[in-house]
């Protein structure tokens, strides 16, 4: 079991690292470039609307699911019906409270049909989450992560003829980026609710109100410390073009907030992507925790190892995001990276505290601290409004970039001090030690390196070479801790 597990987990990470660097660096910047930063802003803003209440098409249906299949496959025909009706319970509210929120901000007829557009994806992205949830609790890891990343696939291949075959003969309209999610996720869905039949057989459809309301009282608290997290996340852009002027007139207006949103975009893309694989690491360390807690094992120094795996390339990815800030909006965008590379300079400094946060909050939530943790995303809400209110008039992109620096660095450091609380740990002088002494010469090798060499992927390359093999040589990482790791997820 413990050579499949691994084996798939390899499979996973090639199948990301092959087609998620390309869906960022090719589609996402190829299309902001052919569109411009106005009009991408404009579709970034709704996406980000859509993205925030996602929770709220799922309420933890997914997570439950993996592991109730899992423990007993035999309930896949009986759930499968009565979650199959939850979800479109639950598509509804999802939409109503949208398009609330939507008519609450202004939004005009345009922005209105996009959104709705964009709705329907993300339904039909939560639906594929939750079928691909019983492909893994039956163990179908493979299926699964071909699964994974066939949207983006699809994607590609759609957006590879749209963009650059140069087949058609007029301008690149976002409507077609929106359209081509809609035929990727349309097709997953098929393709993944066929594999899920295939084991379930044929299925009745039906809400079961005393089901829902068993599973609702389960799954709610973890569904709002999701939303919430969400909200101080993914809100920035949205904020943006509320709280900025619009100036012009048209289908789609030469809007101050829209072209901010679109600058933004572009510093947070990168971000985004960085993260997706702390999110892996997140998903494997979940049962490891829970199974320690639970077996009242000493959890520091699992803690510990796996925060040097991740803090590692955090702190040295963090330093070139930093130094080489401007070089790189410059390399990827057409247009507004002078604007861009400050708001990436401060926003991916965040990127530390985001990899924090999926150690310690991974933690406290598999010990069940759902509690304080909602109280901390309540906090971590507060200050993220509070800072973007007073900086996003005068400094519009870069006042949202320091607020999600603030937030991030605020809310790491609340989940930090609340594991050290509940788990009673002890300051390890040691492991802080070699943290910061990574970061001091991270600090400087990538500056002097800098200074000597001017071509920027080969400096950046032999950065991440020289801090890696430091970080190897002072012991802070060790391909021996991730052994350890998927030694004891089994």
């Amino acid at each position: 079991m413990q050579r499949k597990f691994f084996t798939n987990l390899i499979l996973l990470i090639f199948l990301n690292l092959l087609i998620k660097p390309f869906w960022i660096f090719g589609v996402e910047v190829g299309v902001q470039n052919a569109v411009g930063e106005s009009t991408y802003g404009f579709y970034f803003v709704i996406l980000n609307l859509t993205l925030v209440l996602n929770i709220l098409l799922d309420l933890g249906i997914t997570n439950y699911n993996n592991k109730n299949i899992a423990q007993h496959h035999y309930l896949l025909q009986k759930h499968l019906g009565n979650i199959i009706a939850i979800r479109f319970v639950l598509f509804a509210f999802y939409s109503l409270v949208i398009f609330i929120i939507a008519l609450f901000l202004g939004y005009g007829t345009y922005k209105m049909y996009l959104l709705s557009i964009l709705v329907f994806n993300q339904f039909l992205a939560s639906f594929i989450l939750y079928l691909r949830s019983n492909l893994s609790g039956l163990h179908l890891f493979i299926t699964d992560s071909f699964i994974s990343v066939m949207d983006k696939t699809l994607m590609i291949l759609i957006m590879s003829i749209l963009l650059w075959s140069g087949w058609l003969h007029q301008d690149f309209k976002i409507e077609w980026f929106v359209y081509a999610q809609t035929v990727s996720f349309g097709l997953t869905f098929l393709v993944t609710l066929i594999a899920v039949l295939r084991k379930s057989g044929r299925i009745s459809i039906k809400f079961d109100y005393t089901f829902f309301v068993a599973f609702f009282k389960q799954s709610y608290p973890y569904a709002f410390l999701i939303l919430l997290m969400a909200f101080y996340n993914r809100f920035d852009s949205v904020l943006i073009d509320a709280l900025l002027p619009t100036q012009g007139s048209g289908t789609l207006e030469a809007s101050t907030g829209h072209f901010q949103a679109g600058i933004y975009a572009q510093a947070f893309r990168i971000l985004d992507g960085a993260t997706q694989f702390g999110y892996l690491f997140a998903g494997l360390l979940l049962p490891i925790f829970a199974k320690m807690i639970k077996n009242k094992e000493r959890v520091e120094d699992m803690v510990v190892l796996s925060y040097s795996l991740i803090i590692v390339p955090a702190i040295i990815l963090s330093v070139i995001g930093s130094l080489f800030a401007q070089d790189l909006m410059s390399l990827l965008y057409h247009q507004g990276s002078e604007y861009s590379g400050p708001v990436f300079r401060i926003i991916f400094l965040g990127f530390i505290s985001i990899s924090t946060t999926y150690i310690f909050g991974t933690l406290l939530t598999a010990n069940g601290s759902v509690k304080q943790l909602n109280i901390m995303a309540l906090a971590g809400i507060a200050t993220n409004l509070l800072i973007n209110i007073i900086l996003i008039p005068r400094f519009e992109a870069l006042g949202a970039a320091y607020a999600s620096l603030a937030t991030q660095s605020f809310t790491a450091l609340a989940q930090i001090l609340i594991a050290w609380y509940i788990f009673k740990f002890k300051f390890n002088y040691q492991f802080i030690s070699k943290i910061l002494i990574l970061l001091a010469f991270t600090v400087l090798s990538s500056l002097l390196i800098k200074s000597q060499i001017p071509q920027i992927l080969w400096a950046i390359g032999l950065i991440v070479m020289v801090n890696t093999l430091f970080a190897f040589s002072i012991k802070l990482l060790n391909f021996k801790n991730l052994i350890t790791i998927l030694k004891y997820r089994e």
